[in-house]
């Protein structure tokens, strides 16, 4: 079990611009086993600090690493490139997030609890970014076992009706 980095004062954290990064392992991020191939290698990320002009703290979330997934088209290997840099501002816990921040594309907009754990943080972003049907760029679909071609389930049917009408 990886050792949990968690931030007791998100807000402090963001105010004083302090950062935290390192690595997590593949086989750490329980959430998305289901869609790796294999869960050897680590994602590197680093969490900064920020206090903007308009005095908002905010989190600048990186992640980056490959994540070795199965293409949905040909359901071989394929090795997606993870790269996240994302900017989310802290809100206070029970405060509602103002609807025209709700439509800023700049940042997205996360509760600031105390005692924010920084490794399911990444991992809450690791799972937004995923593809819901990862593929290569360029891939056939798989092929019938022996080359053949399968029959339409279809094609029956054209019997019978052909049998129907020579009596």
């Amino acid at each position: 079990m990886p050792r949990r980095s968690v931030i007791p004062d998100p807000f402090r954290f963001a105010a004083e611009g302090a950062s935290v990064s390192g690595t997590v392992a593949l086989k750490d991020l329980g959430r998305l086993s289901d869609v790796l191939v294999d869960t050897s290698g680590e994602i590197a990320y680093s969490l900064v600090g920020e206090f903007g002009l308009d005095r908002k703290a905010r989190l600048r979330l990186t992640a980056a690493g490959v994540f070795p997934m199965r293409c949905q088209r040909c359901l071989g290997r394929m090795e997606w490139p993870l790269d996240i840099d994302v900017v989310l501002e802290l809100v206070r816990p029970g405060q509602s997030i103002p609807e025209d921040e709700l439509e800023n594309d700049e940042f997205d907009a996360i509760e600031g609890a105390p005692d924010l754990d920084v490794l399911a943080l990444v991992e809450d972003e690791i799972v937004l970014a995923v593809p819901i049907a990862p593929r290569h760029e360029s891939c056939d679909a798989p092929r019938p076992v022996k080359g053949g071609e399968k029959e339409s389930p279809f094609a029956s049917l054209v019997k019978l009706r052909k049998n129907d009408g020579a009596e």
